[in-house]
């Protein structure tokens, strides 16, 4: 990010990484600065003001997506998927930060870090969040700026997704919103037509008022207007819904509760009839948990707590950790298939096996113990290729 400097690229690069992981653990600069790698905490530090801002952090786990996607091997994962899993996790953090919140579901001070894992467990954004802040405008912007080479036309969310607004927002920017519904017995279908009362018998109890075409009619190049600005990016999506929230009446406002209760009426048709889509959104869901459990792993200094006052220093802890995360995954799918490419498991791996196969593991991962850096050092992967074998379902 600097503009230039004499410092040598592998010194620079080994700074880097141990401000990386000190930020992605939160054991510390000071802490990883007590390894046997000669570099000083004053030499970290300056590195890390003077290099490593947010946006080359965002940049660097960018990168390291795209080439987990350009590793991957389609004869052992299968095909690249077009969805993501998304969901938030929540960190405590000091009291004292004005960005943090209490938060009633969990129980205590923090902030909320937002993430959008693809199947392979390859994270393709993140975004910290007030404890209070919509999550279906976190899920919005993740979805269609998350900067990967990745083209995600589906996002599987908890029970939190399924409302109106975020159907009829993710259907105008054609995202086919995937939520896992909960108390499906409470949720109400509108009827299509105007009119209509016994066009369909068996649902009865759970239909209510007709759509109302003509709210969406009167208001449509409102409403395009507003989905435009949030794709095109002069708008987020986090400042439209807080203006509508503002004015619940606003008729573009109205429009798009009409389009997402007309879009979440057909959803839930599919949902009910079928049983692959109810199995593809809960395994979707498993992975973004996988994610979350790992985060305690790996983020484990001063027992997960953010310490910190300053809002950029807790956007780079979640930053770094994205990092961490994501380069967990690209060693590990590039082990994975320099080991399964070996002659004797061309004939062992069967299609459910290769459905379980997952590169979010963690069980090799050391965290404590001194940090020791030998640029010179190379792991010998990616030599080898995979069996040939059908893909997994």
């Amino acid at each position: 990010m600097a503009d230039g400097g004499s410092m040598p690229p592998e010194v620079l690069a080994e700074k880097l990484m141990l401000s990386i992981y000190g930020y992605g653990t939160n054991t510390g600069i000071r802490a990883v600065a007590g390894g046997t790698h000669g570099h000083t905490e004053e030499d970290i530090r300056y590195v890390r003001r003077r290099y490593l801002t947010p946006e080359a952090a965002r940049q660097i786990a960018v990168e390291i997506a795209n080439a987990t996607f350009t590793a991957r091997d389609t004869g052992l994962w299968g095909a690249s998927s077009t969805a993501v899993a998304s969901d938030s996790t929540h960190f405590r953090a000091w009291d004292q930060n004005l960005f943090t919140e209490w938060h009633s579901r969990y129980g205590g001070r923090g902030i909320l870090v937002y993430w959008h894992v693809e199947r392979g467990s390859v994270v393709v954004h993140s975004q910290t969040l007030r404890a209070s802040a919509s999550e279906v405008a976190a899920m919005v912007e993740g979805a269609i700026r998350h900067g990967t080479t990745m083209k995600v036309e589906g996002n599987y969310v908890d029970s939190h997704g399924q409302s109106e607004i975020g159907f009829g927002i993710t259907r105008l920017l054609n995202v086919d919103l995937l939520p896992r519904i909960k108390q499906i017995n409470h949720v109400r279908l509108y009827r299509p037509n105007v009119g209509e009362p016994d066009a369909y018998p068996n649902l009865v109890a759970a239909m209510t008022r007709p759509i109302r075409w003509d709210v969406i009619e009167n208001n449509y190049d409102q409403v395009i207007k507003y989905a435009t600005a949030i794709h095109s990016g002069t708008a987020s999506t986090e400042a439209i819904l807080s203006r509508f929230t503002r004015a619940a009446s606003h008729p573009a406002y109205q429009a798009m509760l009409e389009i997402g209760r007309a879009q979440r009426t057909c959803f839930v048709a599919r949902y009910l009839r079928e049983r692959e889509l109810q199995r593809e959104i809960e395994e979707g869901l498993n992975v973004v948990e996988s994610w979350n459990a790992a985060n305690a792993v790996i983020y484990y200094g001063k027992g997960g707590e953010i310490s910190t006052n300053r809002r950029e220093e807790v956007e780079m802890a979640a930053l770094c950790l994205r990092i961490l995360q994501a380069s967990l995954v690209y060693v590990n799918t590039l082990m994975l298939q320099d080991v399964l490419a070996e002659p004797a498991w061309a004939d062992k791996l069967t299609p459910a096996d290769r459905r379980g196969l997952t590169p979010l593991f963690w069980s090799h991962v050391r965290p404590y113990g001194e940090v020791n850096l030998d640029l010179g050092a190379r792991l010998d992967l990616g030599a080898g290729v995979a069996p040939e074998g059908p893909a997994p379902a």
